[in-house]
């Protein structure tokens, strides 16, 4: 299954896809806004363009596990997003995963792209 993965972030949102079999990831792009219309246009694009039949958004929780005030902006985005898109949208525990890639340009899809590695890493476990 082909998943598509997004740090989302209000300013830059970092995406991320896999390969058809779901074993790797690598980063794709950055999408600017993406809560805004046109970043939700880009978006509902790239799931389309890509073949993605799954899209993960990771979820920042605090470092206990709990929803601080960034988590509930996601999960706002990510009731948005399930509006827009005609594939399951589902959340990702993505508390290590920006700081796993590094600082620099292209981080917000690296953060992605680390995320969809670990996605994919415990569902194929389960």
């Amino acid at each position: 299954m082909k998943v598509l993965a997004l740090d989302y972030g209000s300013a830059r949102t970092g995406v991320a896809v896999s390969d058809p079999t779901g074993t790797l990831a690598r980063p794709l792009c950055v999408v600017p806004q993406a809560a805004s219309e046109a970043g939700l246009a880009r978006l509902r694009a790239l799931v389309r363009d890509e073949g993605a039949e799954r899209v993960v958004v990771g979820l920042p929780l605090t470092l206990r596990g709990e929803r601080g005030a960034q988590a509930e902006e996601t999960e706002r985005f990510v009731d948005v997003l399930r509006a827009v898109v005609d594939v399951p949208v589902e959340t990702f525990d993505e508390r290590f995963t920006t700081s796993l890639a590094g600082p620099g340009e292209g981080e917000d899809a690296r953060a992605a792209a680390h995320l969809l590695s670990s996605y994919l890493e415990r569902s194929s476990t389960t």
